[in-house]
């Protein structure tokens, strides 16, 4: 059964934008939404996983949980996904030292 999709890009290579739509409409830049099967949604996430490099994808679609959906997530990012109890959260990566210090040098300025 076909479902909808939608699919975030950040910087990721131009071929990949120009292959998904084909599958999906690109209703802003880098923003995709579309209705696709199962099969359909998951070989396009291999695709988009595979070609990612430094930029951060994020798909989301309907799934059969608390929450009503679930999240992929490929490449470079502050952000990740935690399972707690069944739910999906979204954690960040600490600071990295440089920015602490960084954050410290402008509350004392």
């Amino acid at each position: 059964m076909a479902s909808m999709i939608a699919l975030s890009l950040t910087a990721v290579p131009d071929h990949l934008r120009g292959a998904l739509t084909r599958w999906l409409l690109e209703v802003t830049p880098e923003l995709y939404v579309g209705t696709v099967s199962a099969k359909v949604r998951d070989e396009l996430w291999k695709t988009v996983a595979n070609s990612t490099g430094n930029g951060i994808a994020v798909l989301i679609y309907p799934a059969d949980n608390e929450q009503g959906f679930a999240i992929r997530m490929s490449g470079q990012r502050r952000r990740h996904l935690r399972d707690f109890d069944g739910l999906t959260l979204v954690s960040f990566n600490p600071p990295l030292p440089t920015e602490e210090a960084d954050n410290e040098t402008a509350k004392h300025s």
